[in-house]
């Protein structure tokens, strides 16, 4: 028997709507960084892209759990001397807090051209707006 292989006009994307309030951040990255892969489908196949859209609200509202927010640091290097640079989450939540659920699913998608095109399919907003309503995403549990 042989292994099936999705075409690439076969796959179906949804459309996926996070309430990121209340949840911390690691166990948010996990579900979405599966969903934006495809592992949540029985097509999934790692060599391609079968995800789905993910649209993640609420933003500013998680949280890390322990001291985190004042010990983790999030770093950043120009590429000059002396050009290194390190912030911590409690001040880049104050400032983007889209920026720290974005960093945390890039970490866990492959990194490549794969991992490109799949990060493209997430949209983080830091309030309960979002402009994506004629897609009708459908409410994602992270249970």
């Amino acid at each position: 028997m042989k292994t099936y292989l999705p075409k690439v006009d076969e796959i179906e994307r949804k459309w996926y709507v996070v309430d990121a309030a209340g949840v911390p951040v690691g166990r948010l990255a996990t579900k979405i960084a599966d969903v934006l892969r495809g592992k949540n489908k029985a097509i999934y196949t790692p060599h391609l892209d079968t995800g789905d859209f993910v649209i993640v609200i609420n933003a500013k509202e998680s949280y890390f759990t322990g001291k985190k927010s004042e010990n983790k640091e999030y770093w950043k290097y120009t590429g000059h001397m002396g050009g290194y640079s390190t912030t911590t989450a409690k001040e880049i939540r104050a400032k983007k807090p889209e920026y720290i659920i974005e960093h945390a699913v890039k970490g866990m998608i492959p990194k490549g051209r794969l991992g490109r095109a799949v990060l493209k399919k997430l949209y983080v907003y830091g309030g309960s707006e979002h402009p994506h309503a004629a897609q009708k995403p459908e409410a994602l549990t992270l249970v």
